[in-house]
This record gives structure tokens, sequence and C-alpha cells, in this order.
């Protein structure tokens, strides 16, 4: 299991966790089910930027980062939010190209903030995903472990809307 499209709608599904070998240039393979996930994109990689809420690497496709954007975009241009959200995300995104191998390159930047050394995983998380030090992660997933067996009767499954555009 790994990436797929959301119920058969073209947006991209990143799922399950893999560690990769970095080396010492920042080379890292990205796995090979979150590449298929983002064949057909207008740029073939990905984009990343430090999260501002972990010590990971938040990526997904150019698709959601002009999402994103347009998000963004919704605030007044001269807004304390539109400021805030553009220097966080899209100052501080890195648009990442695959090489033929399926590797890329992790900036310094980006590993730096990760803690990021000799290994990297790729974590899943629906139409995004993570790049975290994977000891820092098995730690994360502890705790949400832990939260999610708590708050298990909260979860609700939504079904997919299959009419489509009216």
């Amino acid at each position: 299991m790994g990436a797929t499209t959301l119920w058969g709608l073209g947006v991209a599904l990143f799922l399950s966790t893999f560690v990769n070998k970095v080396d010492r240039k920042g080379r890292v393979s990205v796995p090979a089910s979150f590449r298929s996930a983002l064949t057909g994109q207008s740029f073939d990689g990905i984009v990343a930027f430090p999260s501002f809420v972990q010590s990971a690497i938040e990526a997904s496709g150019i698709d959601r980062i002009e999402s994103i954007s347009a998000g963004i975009d919704e605030f007044d241009p001269f807004s304390d939010e539109y400021d805030a959200f553009a220097n966080a995300i899209l100052a501080d995104s890195h648009q990442l190209a695959f090489g033929d191998d399926g590797r890329l390159i992790l900036p310094e930047v980006l590993r730096d903030h990760a803690s990021i050394t000799d290994q990297a995983a790729f974590v899943g998380r629906g139409p995004t995903f993570q790049i975290w030090e994977p000891g820092a992660f098995r730690i994360v997933q502890e705790e949400a472990r832990d939260k999610a067996r708590q708050q298990r009767t909260s979860l609700r499954l939504k079904k997919p809307d299959t009419e489509g555009p009216q």
C-alpha cells in the first residue's frame, strides 16, 4: 500500500510510512507509490516546506500548493493573515524535481528543520505527506495512537460523492 487517488477523483492520496536512506548530498528516494500518485501533474516532483506545527517537512504535489496559494489569496493582500501564511508556506516552499532514478535533493534548510541526517521517514497523510527523522516520528506516532484510542468514537466515515458535478 502507498499512494492512490481519492475515490477515483484524481486527487493524490498518500498512505503508509516508508523509511529511506539519505546520502551525504541530501539525495533521497521518494517512495515509488508516492511518485506514481503525482503522475500527470504540471511539475514532476514535489513541493516541500518546513512545518510550522512540527519538526517535520510538509510535502505534496504542485496541485495542493496551488490550492493552498488560492486559499491564501482569499485574504486581503495587506492583512496579517495573508502575510503570515504567504511567508510561512509559500516563501519557504521548495520545488524539488525528481531525478531519473526517482530521487530528489532535500535542501539543507529542510533537513536541518526536521533534524534529518542519514534516514528520512515519508509519512502518508492523505492528500499530503510529511518527511520526518524516523526516531522523532516514532514518538509522535505513538502519541497519536494514544489520542486516537481515546477519541475513537468521534471518527465518522465520509461517503464519497458519486454523483459528480450537476
